[in-house]
């Protein structure tokens, strides 16, 4: 039995990967938030490390509030980035693996491909900043460290877009989405399967560091995504496109953060579902 800790375990991706890891009996899951971990506290972190024989840590944790971190930039960087040094420089010391999840907002979203792991990142908000700090101070650090960056996550827990759009769809006509915002939504049940895969292939000698990209398969804009949201869940209200420029938010968002997954694919063997075949099994609660 090898001892898994994750950390940020009470987010949606944490609760997706508590869910499913009854389905890896080769590893113990140690679940761990801010309640009952301090990541940025090096010495609780090498502690826990030591006392619970820590393998492998998967790090879901993060500053997500990306509007607010405009304000609170050191905030989000302490918890992006020096937390994340905080888990490398552990898991080096207790040699450990380290499966760390970051985002498409490291990117400006200027591309018109698909972006790979090897395209230039060029953040535009202090989040995508933050974000890929923890990046470079991971692999600085750790270099067997496995990144995975992914996009638009949602799911049934915790706050994001499907559950406000359902919640704004039931009590209004009319709704304005973003049209020319374009990537592809994430189930956090999906990353996390992904995710575990990895672990699996770790327990075989298949552990191959380095960044990957995982999002559902498939392309929409946000407008596009609120439609079949409300479409699925059998709801009247209009949704009607705008463009970004007249609905202002603090932080700039990437217009085209659409991700290569092929790498993951051809190293891991993930197998990848298509983001409305997800998202139709969460709305018709086939889980």
């Amino acid at each position: 039995m090898k001892n898994v800790l994750v950390t940020g375990a009470n987010g949606q991706l944490g609760q997706a990967l508590r869910k499913r890891a009854g389905s890896y009996p080769s590893f113990t899951f140690y679940y761990t938030d801010i309640d009952t971990l301090d990541i940025t506290d090096k010495a609780a972190v090498q502690a826990y490390l030591n006392k619970n024989r820590i393998h492998t840590i998967i790090n879901t944790a993060a500053y997500t509030a990306v509007d607010q971190a405009e304000k609170e930039a050191e905030q989000a960087y302490r918890i992006n980035a020096e937390a994340v040094k905080v888990l490398a420089e552990a898991a080096r010391d207790h040699h450990s693996r380290l499966l760390h999840v970051s985002t498409d907002y490291v990117f400006d979203g200027l591309n018109h491909r698909p972006y790979i792991e090897t395209d230039g990142t060029h953040p535009a908000s202090a989040y995508g900043r933050t974000k890929l700090a923890g990046e470079v101070l991971l692999q600085e650090t750790l270099e067997t460290a496995v990144i995975v960056r992914t996009s638009w996550l949602y799911s049934e827990t915790g706050n994001n877009f499907m559950k406000t759009m359902l919640r704004l769809g039931a009590e209004r006509e009319e709704l304005r989405v973003v049209f020319d915002q374009v990537g592809t939504p994430t189930y956090a049940g999906d990353l996390a399967e992904a995710l575990l895969t990895i672990l699996d292939k770790e327990e075989h000698d298949g552990w191959v560091p380095g960044i990957y990209h995982y999002s559902n398969e498939g392309v929409c804009s946000w407008y596009d995504f609120a439609r079949k949201i409300m479409e699925l869940g059998g709801l009247s209200c209009r949704v009607m496109p705008i463009e970004s420029k007249n609905y202002p938010v603090a932080a700039v968002r990437p217009a085209y953060s659409v991700l290569n997954k092929t790498k993951i694919k051809d190293t891991y063997g993930v197998v990848i579902p298509h983001w409305e075949e997800s998202l139709k099994r969460i709305m018709n609660d086939e889980l």
